[in-house]
């Protein structure tokens, strides 16, 4: 998978190559015997009509039917879901399924198309603050809005999850809804620097999305905790020392191949 650029782009491969994996490998879990299963499932399996608005209505468990994810991804995850429920219901299988909201965190993927918003905001932030091109692109006017969850609050939501006996699909994210240029302004902060945007056309998925955290909290007696500053912070710390290290190593052989490296990551 990957960010809306990839999604928007590849909907065929995205859902043949997404089946084929979540289909042979719970038919591996049942044949050789596996406890416990765990399908990482996506807040994208939720319909398109209940998120039209920056002022989206946090989204329950149960509002993933009447279905009508936006691409192909949601259906697929939707589809593996479905697959999970009946091997749980006809071989006994004890399989449980989270749907993730927006995960992010340093080590993930900064670049190439299939980075997500936090990662891509950074990334357009740390080239500012290095080359003082303090104007970045973003995609579509920028007021649509998302919850962002830290990696390690949803390793531990995972850990809780799979020592319970709840499964049913579970969400698993933050419920503090963000608009993307707030998102830019935040990390500016982090940089110490002052950005401007320039909106441009781009996909943008849904308008809204947001987690409705009632039911993680009445099962696993837990949400996640950490902040959407502290976990960008360090991110934005991360990814700016990868491009750092990029760019002094491509300088080394070329001071061109370094300024065709930053013109690629402005993007």
């Amino acid at each position: 998978m990957g960010g809306m650029g990839f999604i928007s782009r590849h909907q065929s491969a995205i859902f043949h190559n997404n089946a084929l994996i979540n289909l042979h490998t719970v038919e591996a879990a049942r044949i050789n015997g596996v406890k416990r299963y765990l399908y990482t499932s996506s807040a994208c399996v939720y319909p398109e009509y209940r998120q039209t608005s920056c002022r989206v209505k946090p989204l329950k468990e149960s509002d993933a039917y009447p279905a009508q994810p936006q691409d192909a991804y949601g259906w697929e995850k939707l589809m593996a879901e479905r697959v999970c429920e009946h091997y749980r219901d006809d071989y006994g299988m004890n399989i449980h399924i989270v749907r993730f909201h927006n995960i992010f965190g340093p080590y993930g993927t900064w670049e190439g198309g299939r980075e997500k918003a936090p990662a891509a905001v950074c990334r357009k932030i740390a080239i500012a603050k290095m080359t003082g091109k303090r104007q970045i692109d973003i995609w579509g006017d920028g007021e649509q809005t998302r919850s962002f969850c830290y990696i390690d609050d949803c390793l531990y939501g995972i850990y809780r999850l799979m020592m319970s006996g709840y499964l049913k699909p579970l969400n698993l994210g933050q419920d503090r809804l963000i608009s993307i240029n707030n998102l830019v302004r935040l990390v500016s902060r982090i940089a110490g620097i002052k950005v401007s945007i320039k909106h441009v056309r781009g996909p943008q998925g849904v308008r809204g999305r947001n987690s409705d955290n009632t039911l993680l909290r009445e099962i696993l007696k837990w949400e996640p905790e950490i902040s959407l500053e502290n976990g960008m912070a360090d991110t934005y710390r991360w990814i700016e020392k990868q491009i750092q290290e990029r760019v002094r190593a491509a300088r080394a052989t070329s001071a061109a191949d370094a300024d065709a490296l930053l013109n690629t990551w402005r993007k």
